[in-house]
């Protein structure tokens, strides 16, 4: 469906989307560096700010919140002090806590950035990997399920971190569940079950990804990517094949057509959050059933936009129209 560009962010704000996946804290630690450790050859970071923010599924929650549109995030988090301050953030950021399990089996994933001069310096993770357990999965199936019952929902979005949400039972089950209740469904998978996706609608893997999945070599041309999109099609029966090219791109391919577009010119701060800021895009995208080249062109910009920015931040609605209006090909 072809939309100006008022029209179609304005239709962004009707849609409701189902968030599935792996959550986390972002925490950042910024200060300033002027020495090194007489200790060891390691800077020395003083202290300045600390700063929690919601991250993984979350901050896709954040993307399509941005956008306008309606998230209902369903995750499970640990019942723990990091467990507590994910809670508390989501009133904060306007998000609804009614997808959310707390388990006293799991503890919360908390990705902790130390930054100082606009530059990481370290990264340090606190995680669990191993799959929910019957019970947490069952709990979170109910959760999800009473979203659909309760609410219009548009789409469905998998966000896949491999922290042990999205295992091949909860995958196939909701799946399943949307294409009974004909709700399209997009996926930014992991690793672990890459291939478990069959099914969905629209699979956006990035191009490092998909070539340790493949025994061929995946190169960011017309000709290679066609014969990904090809094994993937082959292997999943989805719809849509968006493979993100980094610093060429992306890759969009329907039945029908594939396009190849490449990045805008960006002074880039932060590659981080900008897989999540795409699927966001797209999934919209999809549940509008708007032309591919606009798909491609806005997932695209958003994911070149919070490029631009230090730390995982959501996409900025206002500057991706004006951008979108600048750079379509009417």
């Amino acid at each position: 469906m072809m939309m100006n560009a008022s029209d179609l962010f304005g239709a962004f704000e009707r849609l409701n989307v189902l968030v599935l996946g792996d959550v986390m804290l972002d925490r950042y630690l910024t200060g300033a560096v002027n020495r090194i450790s007489p200790e060891a050859p390691v800077p020395v970071v003083h202290l300045q700010h600390t700063d929690n923010r919601l991250g993984g599924a979350a901050n896709v929650a954040l993307n399509i919140k941005a956008l306008g549109a309606t998230p209902f995030l369903c995750t499970v988090v640990g019942q723990d002090e990091n467990g507590r301050l994910f809670t508390d953030l989501l009133p904060e950021n306007k998000l609804t806590a009614a997808g959310i399990v707390q388990s006293a089996e799991r503890i919360t994933t908390v990705k902790t950035r130390i930054i100082a001069q606009n530059q990481h310096l370290l990264r340090l993770d606190r995680e669990v990997e191993f799959d929910l357990t019957d019970q947490e999965t069952a709990l979170l199936l109910s959760s999800a399920k009473r979203i659909l019952d309760e609410n219009t929902i548009h789409i469905i979005l998998f966000q896949d971190y491999n922290k042990g949400v999205l295992t091949q039972n909860v995958i196939q089950e909701m799946i399943a569940e949307a294409q009974k209740r004909g709700i399209p469904t997009a996926v930014d998978p992991k690793k672990k079950n890459f291939w478990a996706y069959q099914g969905v609608t629209l699979f956006k893997p990035n191009l490092k990804e998909i070539q340790q999945q493949v025994e061929f070599l995946v190169q960011p041309n017309a000709g290679s990517l066609e014969k990904t999109a090809d094994f993937i099609f082959e292997k999943l029966k989805n719809q849509y094949t968006l493979i993100t090219l980094s610093d060429k791109g992306l890759y969009l391919r329907d039945a029908h057509r594939q396009l190849l577009v490449p990045t805008q010119p960006r002074t880039i701060a932060d590659v981080c959050g900008a897989g999540d800021t795409v699927i966001s895009i797209a999934a919209l995208c999809l549940a509008l059933n708007i032309e591919l080249q606009d798909m491609a062109l806005l997932a695209n910009l958003a994911g070149g936009q919070v490029c631009e920015k230090v730390g995982v931040v959501p996409v900025d609605k206002k500057q991706l129209e004006q951008e979108f209006i600048h750079w379509r090909k009417d």
